[in-house]
């Protein structure tokens, strides 16, 4: 994904990037971006996100893969043509979909809230959070297709800045400033994953600086808590275009 980004750059004729920013699988791109072209940033945002996944976060991905390939209209990834295979998929963003809320702003949003046509043991939505959660799978299957879901999460699963290497030698050279972004109610990517990060930027002589921001939104915060996130970043971006002396980066 990175290889195809620097190929549209270099098209594009744009030598050196002011930012590249991003959140979740976007973060995860962001630091490719510091690893393999630390040339061609002057700055760099990764939000909500890791230098690998750990085993719990590809057991999630796993699940959701598997409700995918368990429903008979995958017929092997061959469906194009025929009916997709929207109740695995739909099942599949269901449960991705519980990974990046929290306990607490699940508990504000639906509580034990039940719907006003709810049918007892007919295993029926017969509670909001239910409901929300089939709509949330029957409409993403409108948008998004069964065979991309399953290429987009064993890619990230895949990714593995360390890979044998130190902590310390992964961003060797990176001359950009770094600005790490986590949310403490965030338990699908935790905290932790955020300072190793930050750790590694240091080790390596890299300037980087570390905000974790306070939210219930859990994972989903790095799309919500959109006025924090504003804040922080304008004011590093504008730190970055003073430091750097040059006006017309993009």
């Amino acid at each position: 994904m990175v290889e195809t980004q620097k190929h549209l750059i270099d098209h594009l004729g744009i030598e050196k990037l002011l930012s590249v920013v991003g959140g979740s699988m976007g973060g995860i791109q962001v630091l490719q971006w510091m690893a393999t072209y630390p040339n061609k940033i002057y700055s760099a945002v990764p939000i909500a996100t890791t230098l690998k996944h750990t085993p719990q976060q590809i057991a999630f991905n796993e699940v959701g893969r598997q409700a995918v390939m368990f429903d008979p209209d995958w017929r092997n990834g061959e469906y194009y043509g025929h009916s997709p295979p929207v109740k695995g998929l739909a099942l599949a963003r269901m449960i991705g979909h519980i990974t990046y809320m929290s306990d607490t702003s699940m508990m504000e949003k639906f509580g034990r809230k039940t719907r006003a046509d709810k049918e007892p043991f007919k295993f029926s939505a017969d509670y909001e959070v239910e409901g929300y959660l089939r709509y949330r799978g029957d409409n993403f299957v409108k948008r998004f297709d069964a065979n991309s879901y399953l290429y987009l999460t064993k890619a990230i699963d895949n990714f593995n800045l360390l890979n044998g290497l130190a902590l310390n030698s992964i961003f060797e050279g990176l001359g950009a400033k770094v600005l790490v972004l986590a949310f403490k109610s965030d338990w699908l990517y935790p905290t932790y994953q955020s300072q190793e990060i930050v750790k590694a930027c240091k080790l390596a002589g890299v300037d980087a600086s570390y905000c974790e921001i306070t939210s219930t939104y859990g994972h989903d915060s790095f799309l919500l808590e959109t006025k924090q996130e504003t804040q922080l970043i304008g004011g590093f971006l504008k730190s970055v275009t003073l430091g750097s002396g040059n006006g017309n980066q993009t």
